[in-house]
């Protein structure tokens, strides 16, 4: 019996790759997946053997939304329930200590916009989709994406989208910066897979704490965010800071 109801998990040399499942529904996000979820990223947290994780969709869509035949049955407190319940599995999903790519294969839309945005880096195929379509049906985005989406591309470019629920192209969303980089679609996973490999090929602990101090700093100000970058960098010396400057001087790889 499967351990997940609506992803595919595995792991290969040290790179995890999520699959959302459910390509009869366009991958649609329900309480199944949340559930999914929760799990899969406290076996991450645990698993040391995991260096970067990979999330991607089956299919034609990365994720077209929420899943609406099973939100439309909710009154206000459930809806609010399930808003506070998708919010919180995403912010663990962006404080894993490990980089987090998200390979966009199709629509990200709604709460699949979201999910890419709660991921460190999103990589897109030239025919993917973007958008938060929530406003054409009386709602708004619940799973942080009032917050994400000007965080990332500025409250204009944010605003534009989120009160027209216009879907943008791929290369629209690299123009705007909520995607860095496009592919063709063929070879979208092998893209991933060397930005995967490249990232794990550096100091482990530095890549963990680059991606803590980056979100940390974009909370506090500039004074306090220097402040903790610097206490973060004397840290790495006398461990592997220090391997690293002995390998770079004496012409050999590091020891991670």
């Amino acid at each position: 019996m499967d351990k997940f109801k609506t992803i595919k998990y595995e792991v290969r040399n040290g790179i995890a790759i999520l699959t959302l499942n459910r390509p009869e529904a366009l991958n649609a996000l329900n309480n199944d997946f949340f559930q999914d979820m929760e799990v899969l990223l406290s076996d991450i947290r645990n698993d040391k053997e995991v260096r970067i994780l990979i999330i991607t969709g089956k299919g034609k869509a990365f994720v077209a939304g929420a899943d609406i035949s099973e939100m439309v049955g909710m009154d206000k407190s459930m809806a609010e329930k399930f808003s506070r319940r998708g919010q919180a599995v995403f912010l663990r999903l962006e404080k894993l200590d490990i980089p987090v790519i998200a390979a966009v294969n199709g629509y990200a839309l709604g709460g699949g916009c979201e999910l890419a945005m709660a991921c460190d880096i999103r990589i897109a195929s030239s025919k993917a989709k973007f958008g938060q379509p929530e406003v054409s049906l009386g709602l708004i985005p619940g799973f942080a994406g009032t917050q994400r989406l000007p965080r990332l591309i500025g409250i204009g470019n944010a605003l534009n989208l989120l009160l027209t629920a216009d879907q943008i192209s791929a290369d629209e969303a690299f123009r705007i910066g909520l995607v860095q980089k496009l592919t063709e679609p063929e070879q979208l996973m092998d893209e991933v897979y060397k930005l995967a490999e490249k990232i794990i090929s550096k100091g482990p602990r530095a890549v963990s704490v680059i991606k803590s101090v980056s979100h940390i700093g974009l909370r506090l100000d500039f004074a306090n965010a220097t402040k903790l970058e610097s206490r973060e960098f004397g840290l790495l010396f006398g461990n592997e800071g220090t391997e690293g400057m002995k390998a770079f001087l004496e012409k050999r790889k590091p020891e991670w």
